[in-house]
């Protein structure tokens, strides 16, 4: 038994989908959820940036004694990940990997398509993973700019965003896809638009269900799980006075993420 919390972190809302999993999967442990919202989006920054703003946020982390780490950013997980599990001792889990072979599982024509940041695109952190189980599999993947900054700003159904929900997955849908990954922790926010722009014959693949069963997997076999009374804790941060400052977030955030429902 271990009734430490556990760290997530996002560079803002998205995260918010995977603790939403992580409440179902593993609905007795304690979560500390740190939106980076002063530095939110990451997609648009450069790899140096994006593994300084990761190690900070993870030494913040190791210093509330979390028992293990959740990078709920896809753009964090293909850039900074694998040097991250290098410099600290707790487990840290990515949401790529998760994401990649439960797409894998569910394809049948072997065309999978990404929805993602710039930045993870321009890593291809899923087309590596994919290629690497199978390299007969086709991975196509689409940078979509504009959906984080509309999310964060609230806006979940405007006709701004179907019209870029439409360009976004048109050359995926023209590749004949059949499973399609959220390559972002933001995009679950807007699945009924991307649904209703895709159709219902495609396999969704959300990364935050496989990742929470990652978490579960690696606690349960290291006799972490919790059994103690749970607890949430909303850190965000943001700029006061041109100082990066971390606040109380839990009205700010779940008061601008309609979507998620606090458990």
């Amino acid at each position: 038994m271990d009734n430490r919390p556990i760290g997530i972190f996002d560079s803002g809302l998205g995260g918010l989908t995977v603790l939403r999993e992580v409440q179902k999967q593993l609905p007795q442990e304690s979560v500390i959820y740190y939106a980076d919202l002063a530095r939110v989006p990451y997609g648009s920054k450069t790899p140096q940036e994006i593994i300084a703003i990761n190690e900070e946020i993870l030494r913040y982390f190791a210093g509330r004694g979390v028992k293990l780490v959740i990078v709920a950013c896809n753009t964090s997980s293909a850039i900074a990940l694998e040097r991250s599990k290098d410099l600290f001792a707790m487990p840290i889990l990515g949401v790529i990997g998760p994401g990649a072979n439960t797409a894998f599982a569910l394809t049948k024509n072997k065309k999978i398509g990404v929805l993602a940041t710039e930045a993870t695109v321009r890593a291809h952190a899923y087309k590596n993973i994919l290629t690497s189980l199978n390299p007969s599999v086709e991975v196509y993947e689409q940078a979509c700019p504009q959906f984080v900054p509309l999310i964060e700003k609230g806006d979940y159904d405007s006709p701004e965003l179907q019209a870029l929900a439409a360009e976004y997955l048109r050359p995926l849908l023209q590749a004949g896809i059949d499973t399609l990954i959220y390559g972002c922790t933001h995009y679950p926010l807007i699945d009924v638009i991307i649904r209703r722009q895709a159709g219902m014959d495609l396999q969704y693949v959300d990364p935050a269900v496989g990742t929470a069963a990652l978490a579960r997997e690696i606690l349960a076999g290291g006799a972490l799980l919790a059994e103690g009374k749970r607890h949430y804790e909303f850190v965000a941060s943001e700029y006061q006075g041109g100082k990066y400052v971390r606040i109380d977030g839990r009205e700010l955030l779940l008061r601008r993420a309609p979507a998620y429902q606090e458990q």
